[in-house]
């Protein structure tokens, strides 16, 4: 067994691994994502609320997983003829308050307000219009993004999409995403999730496409 390591140097945790670390100030927390440098794989939150600092180390299906959600959406936006711009792997930060790193962020309506930014302030910039958090080893619940407060949260777990929709005060789930109302994405996006993984991520998004076009 390997066990988490943590020193003026290094952060490492073994894949899968989840560290988290009571009663941390939001310095602490900075303090961890300068000493990450450009470990990007592990995933830092920060919450003050139970001032607790989460670490984790991403399963290698996770990745998959993420990399397949995202071209789902892609897929669906180009359908719509939507522009859009996203990022991944992003921070994203309420100075004191909150501190996550969402799998893959979108930024639809809102996108003209980012373009060319190489960094989101959430000070003077908008929230992403869409987070997607991939859960293998660890759980989102949707008041860790409440600070942050994109407008829809999607949580992938067990072949299962859960979309949340913030109110300005906090999330409530809903069963159609308000970016794409017309489709049953918590029946489609699982379905092709596993396809993915049965027979290869680039035919089930083809697979994916066709059938958009059919509608």
């Amino acid at each position: 067994m390997v066990l988490p390591t943590i020193s003026e140097d290094t952060i490492s945790l073994a894949p899968g691994d989840e560290l988290i670390l009571r009663f941390r100030t939001w310095e602490d927390y900075e303090a961890l994502l300068a000493r990450r440098e450009d470990k990007a794989g592990l995933r830092i939150r920060y919450s003050s609320k139970t001032q607790e600092i989460r670490i984790m180390s991403p399963l290698p299906r996770h990745g998959k997983n993420s990399d397949i959600l995202a071209d789902l959406v892609k897929a669906l936006l180009r359908h719509e003829c939507r522009d859009w711009d996203a990022f991944t792997p992003i921070t994203l930060k309420r100075i004191n308050q909150q501190g996550i790193e969402p799998d893959y962020c979108f930024y639809i309506d809102n996108r003209a307000d980012i373009l060319g930014k190489e960094r989101i302030d959430l000070e003077t910039d908008p929230p992403p219009d869409l987070a997607i958090e991939i859960d293998l080893t660890c759980t989102t619940k949707p008041e860790d993004y409440e600070a942050i407060a994109p407008l829809e949260l999607w949580v992938y777990r067990q072949s299962q999409l859960s979309i949340y929709q913030f109110d300005s005060q906090q999330y409530r789930e809903s069963q159609i995403s308000r970016w794409f109302p017309g489709y049953d994405l918590k029946t489609l996006i699982p379905q092709y999730c596993d396809r993915g993984w049965q027979i290869g991520s680039s035919v089930a998004l083809r697979e994916f496409e066709e059938l958009l076009r059919s509608r």
